[in-house]
This record gives C-alpha cells, structure tokens and sequence, in this order.
C-alpha cells in the first residue's frame, strides 16, 4: 500500500424524491444558474422543466444551456462559458449523464479560466502541456445515469473536433459544492444505457483491481464489493426495470465506485480508460460500451502481470474454485465469464446495421470500421444502441 492523501468536498444529497431540493441548494448560492445538458433530452425534458420550476419557485433565475452532446466536446463548452458570461450566471448546473455533467464541470472552469480552454486538458502523456484551473463557479450536479461518478469527483473528460482527441482534466475546483443523487429519475433508462454505464461504473474499479500495487486488502473488498452490487442490481434490473431498490443501490455503486473511496494507497493509472477514450473520440463510441470492447482485450493481454490478482477476481467475484488450478487454465475461463457478462448484462450487442461509423468532422481512418480488417469488427456492433435509443454518456 502506497502513502495518500485523500479529500472530498462534495455534499451529497441521496435518496428516492430528493430532486425536490435542487431549488433550495441554487439559492444558497446565488440567483442565476446556467443549466447544463443534452442538445436532444429526449425523456429528460420533463426532468428539466420540473428543474426549472423549482429553481423559479426558489428565486432562482435558470439559463437553460442545451448544447451537449454524448462526448461532449471542447467547442460545446466554449459556447456554454460565451452564454455563462453573457448571463452573467452565479453558479452552474449540470444535469444528466457523465456526459452533461463534465460539460457542466468545464462550462463552470471555463468562465474564469484566463487561457484557451483546451489548455485545461490533459491532451499529452509523454510531457506535462496542460494548464489546471485554479477556480470554478459553484456546481450543483444532479446525475440521471449511474456510469462516471462525475457527480462526486473533481474529473471531466472533454472531446475536440479538431484534433480528433479525448482527454481529461482534474482539478479541485470541479469538485460539485452539492450533488442530487435521485434514483427515480433513472426509472425510465433504456436496457442499453443502463448497462453501458454499469460497464463504465465496473470498469473504474477493474482499473484499480488490475493496475494497482499488492498489499491492499481493504480496497480490494470496497472494489468487490462494488462489482458484486452492480452485477447484482443489473440481474434484478433485467427482470424489473422499474426496481426501485436496485435502481437507488446502482446508483450509489456507482458513484462510490470512482469519488476517491477506492483509491487511496493503490496508485493505480487508467490505462484502459486511455485506450478507450480513442475509439470513443474516432469512432463517436458510446464510453461505456468502448470499455467493455477494451476491458476483456486487455486482461488477455496483461495477465501475466498480476496473475495472482486475476485469480483473486475469479475466486471472489465469480465464486471459482481456484485451489490446486494454474493460472494459465484458469484465468482465461474467469476473462471469458467477465466479458459473457458485459455482453449478457451490460453492454448487450445491437444489430451490426447499428455499428459506428467516424463522426464526419473527424478525418475518416484508413479502414472503414467493421471491415474484415478493422480490429473493431467483431464488436463494433455493441458499441451504438439500438436505433430507437439515445444514448447519453
């Protein structure tokens, strides 16, 4: 276990009903906020009017900003600070996804932030370009799909169109002032996005299970534990969609699964998370879904590294009997359950008519996607919904 530090601000607000509160929390802090989320709301246009009813009923003035894409990119967020200072805006709400979210976090930087606003992202690994911000408006964040934690940490992952990247940036002044965490606005989640942000929920915790240093036997069972409860909730959650209970504990798995809890002493990188966020930004990939192609290819490739950490996931997680078997019978079968999972549970395949193609402001790949040729082929189509979803990420 490595030396830490560990801080979190973030209040958090839980429970079935408690969307009620958001006008109240936006008064405590100023009288206009920019409300932050997606270009097509598709269901959650009733979340943002009733939203906006409250915020009015307590004084408080909403600027709506719907301009956000899935892979929100870095040109959305310079529109969202141009109509934050116009409106001269005293906090920022972002309400949806991880999606809208990270927008929101940005959108709230961005305003005071005093250099070209890509600038704030860490869009280089081999040297240190980025620029943190050093302050940010107030941020209320009020997730309605359990996936990114966004709601709970200081993280935000922007796209640019122009250079064909995604990338991050994380700084303390992204940490929300208050997060409304309401399970019931996740009622109405298609299969699809529910499980693609299982996917992305799981995929925080395999980061730190896989990558991390040995000795960590608390973390271990926090990280566990969070596997087991979401594969928990997914499989009630398939007879049920409308399963309150599972709904309310996905979404605190979820959001437990990234804050920082699991974290501490493991120093561990994210280098699926790396990989995935260059299909999503070639490929316009839903996240969830581009982790649960890049999840079960990496454990292949780098279990040899830790096998003893792959045993460990089989027997705990799986309830495999490990005594007395080699790693290199066993660990294969517990990868392959491990993706039979994402595929049965989670990011389920739609019809490969669904497959993703380049976005068209991107510079289109040498190799149509789905191509005998294309490393992608045999799961482009899990990364798209079905045509009838909209998914948001």
């Amino acid at each position: 276990m490595e030396k830490f530090e560990f801080y979190n601000p973030v209040r958090v607000v839980f429970g079935p009903g408690e969307l009620k509160r958001v006008g109240a929390e936006a008064r405590a802090i100023g009288q206009t906020a920019l409300l932050v989320s997606y270009k097509e709301p598709g269901p959650l246009k009733e979340v943002l009017g009733r939203i906006e009813k409250l915020l009015a009923a307590d004084g408080v003035k909403a600027v709506p900003f719907y301009g956000v894409s899935a892979n929100p990119t870095i040109q959305q967020v310079e529109e969202g600070v141009k109509k934050a200072k116009a409106e001269g805006v005293q906090l920022v709400i972002g309400v949806g996804g991880g999606s809208a979210m990270d927008a929101a976090k940005a959108i709230a930087a961005g305003v005071l932030y005093k250099q070209p606003l890509w600038n704030m992202i860490v869009s280089r690994h081999d040297q240190a370009v980025a620029v943190s911000p050093t302050e940010a408006l107030p941020i209320i964040l009020v997730p309605t799909l359990p996936a990114t934690s966004s709601e709970m940490n200081a993280g935000a992952v922007i796209s640019n169109q122009q250079t064909l990247e995604k990338s991050y940036v994380f700084a303390n002044p992204l940490y929300a002032r208050v997060s409304i965490l309401d399970p019931e606005l996740t009622l109405t989640l298609p299969a699809y996005q529910t499980g693609c942000g299982a996917a992305d929920a799981v995929s925080h915790v395999m980061e730190l299970y896989l990558n991390g240093v040995d000795d960590t036997p608390l973390q271990d069972r926090l990280m566990e534990g969070i596997i087991l409860t979401i594969m928990e909730c997914m499989e009630k959650l398939k007879k049920d969609p409308r399963d309150l209970a599972a709904r309310t504990n996905l979404m605190w798995a979820a959001t437990v699964a990234w804050n920082g809890w699991t974290q501490p002493g493991v120093a561990s990188g994210v280098p699926m998370h790396l990989i995935a966020h260059v299909l999503s930004a070639r490929y316009n990939t839903t996240h969830g879904a581009s982790l649960a192609v890049v999840m079960p290819a990496f454990m292949r490739r780098f279990w040899k590294t830790r096998p003893q950490r792959y045993v460990q996931f089989a027997e705990r997680i799986f309830g495999m009997e490990t005594k007395g078997k080699k790693p290199e019978k066993l660990v294969p079968q517990v990868i392959q359950k491990f993706e039979d999972w994402l595929k049965g549970r989670a990011c389920r395949p739609a019809c490969r008519r669904s497959a993703s193609r380049p976005r068209r402001w991107n510079r289109s790949p040498r190799r149509s996607p789905g191509s005998a040729s294309d490393p992608m082929a045999s799961w482009a189509p899990a990364c798209r919904p079905p045509r009838r979803t909209c998914a948001k990420s």
